[in-house]
């Protein structure tokens, strides 16, 4: 399998060379040139593990052992508290939530990256390399990035959060690791501000080949892969208990802020998986949902929110259904990446846009209504759910004339993370796992840095160990 830059100008790469490189040299974000196809949903593995090797092996096959690869899924998914990995619970008229929080920093961003670490660490084992990670989030992704990189002795990891806009959990499971090879960072501005130095440190030639840069959120393929994975299981599970078929066919309504978990729904379904339409649940900050009502893409100020990890205004992975959706054009992806930058304003073609909506609709929820949701789902369940689960919940309820056929909602993270706006909701605050039970008597280790580009540099290059 070969994979190629969204914006056409980088050559294709295999699957280790892509995962190493993580952003392609020309800005764009890698993708498989083709889509393998999974078999029908009868015969899909039962066992998570066994599902994971089964979905994402045509992707690794020739990069990669299959013993070796076997094994480093098998193992991921061992770090899981629920038996099943990704539990499947039923909220009746909300319809299923697909509870992807089991791992060991409390989010769906564990279902990836204990896999990814794992890669990194048995590709550069075998090359003899060592790399820096540096890695933007919105509150989640940090921690699940440290987790799978900490104490490896082939990775550096540093991680840029905004300071103040992350909850005092998601902050804490960052900034407690105190590993030699973990370094946080709070940076003054937004999840965007983020995103935006790591893409300019991407950008800089001269800095990446110093410090062997390379990434672990969504812009790197190895991360978007493993997500897949799920959307099957939930498929499967779904038909062999007869609430699926295939004249009703699974919808998805996915928590959105930066689109890697909604995309790997899409994906699946372009792996032949049957999926009905994909929800694009926003917050306040809705820059997905007011694209898809007006296929108009335009940024607007970030407003903090009880969903922090969905405070974002430019999401880096609609980059690559745009791809897709202009036919694999990387000079029309090109074009309006570009526009977008320069003016913070996109219109795309009426086509195209036509293309994206026969797949996705999106609902905003706000605040208010994000408590109301906790609040009414535990009342008739006993089900506690965190903030952007609620989200997604509320995006069902607001569109379910819409949907013909079962709705599954991604959860994804643990309400512990959010206590106070769970205790507003639901009047108590939602315990931490056993293993993170003293989180709050734990020291914390980050630097807070302003939003400048040659300062971070400088950081990275005085903290990792890269010559």
């Amino acid at each position: 399998m070969k994979f190629q830059s969204t914006r056409g100008a980088s050559p294709e790469l295999g699957f280790v060379d892509a995962m190493i490189t993580g952003l392609a040299p020309d800005g764009g974000l890698y993708f498989p040139v083709e889509w393998p196809q999974l078999p029908p949903v009868g015969e899909l593995a039962t066992d998570y593990a066994e599902l994971a090797h089964q979905v994402m092996w045509p992707f690794v096959e020739g990069e990669v052992d299959s013993d070796a690869f076997q094994a480093m899924v098998a193992e991921s998914y061992r770090a899981f508290a629920a038996d099943d990995v990704v539990p499947l619970v039923d909220l009746g008229a909300d319809g299923q939530v697909l509870e992807l929080f089991w791992g060991p920093t409390l989010a769906f961003k564990d279902v990836a990256l204990q896999l990814v670490g794992r890669l990194f660490d048995h590709v550069l084992s075998a090359r003899g390399e060592r790399v820096t990670i540096v890695v933007a989030t919105s509150g989640d992704t940090g921690s699940a990035a440290i987790e799978a990189a900490r104490g490896r002795s082939a990775i550096d990891i540093v991680v840029l959060h905004p300071a103040d806009r992350v909850s005092d959990v998601q902050r804490r499971q960052m900034t407690t690791v105190d590993e030699p090879n973990v370094h946080n960072v709070a940076v003054e501005g937004t999840f965007d501000d983020c995103q935006d130095l790591v893409k300019a440190m991407f950008a800089d030639e001269a800095f990446r080949q110093k410090v062997n840069l390379s990434a672990m959120n969504s812009i790197n393929w190895a991360r978007v892969m493993p997500q897949v994975v799920y959307y099957a299981a939930a498929v499967q599970r779904l038909t062999e208990a007869g609430l699926a078929t295939a004249s009703e066919p699974v919808n998805f309504s996915v928590p959105t802020g930066n689109f890697g978990n909604v995309l790997a729904g899409y994906i699946a379904k372009r792996m032949g998986l049957p999926v009905g339409r994909f929800v694009v649940a926003s917050n306040r900050n809705d820059i997905l949902t007011r694209f898809l009502d007006s296929g108009v893409l335009a940024t607007e100020e970030v407003f903090p929110t009880h969903s922090p990890s969905m405070d974002i205004q430019v999401s880096s992975n609609l980059e690559r259904l745009l791809f897709d959706a202009h036919e694999r054009s990387g000079a029309a992806v090109a074009s309006l990446q570009q526009r977008f930058r320069g003016e913070g304003r996109v219109e795309v073609d009426g086509s195209v846009i036509d293309r994206i909506r026969s797949e996705f609709v999106g609902w905003r929820v706000d605040d208010n209504e994000t408590v109301e949701v906790i609040r009414s789902v535990h009342e008739s369940t006993g089900v506690v759910l965190d903030p952007h689960t609620a989200v997604g919940i509320g995006a069902v309820r607001g569109l379910r004339d819409e949907l013909t056929g079962p709705v599954v909602t991604l959860g994804t993270a643990h309400p512990a993370k959010f206590p106070d706006v769970v205790e507003t909701a639901v009047g108590s605050r939602p315990a931490l796992p056993e293993h993170l039970a003293d989180l709050f008597e734990r020291p914390e280790i980050m630097t807070r840095h302003p939003n400048d580009l040659a300062g971070l540099q400088q950081l990275v290059i005085d903290r990792t160990t890269s010559d």
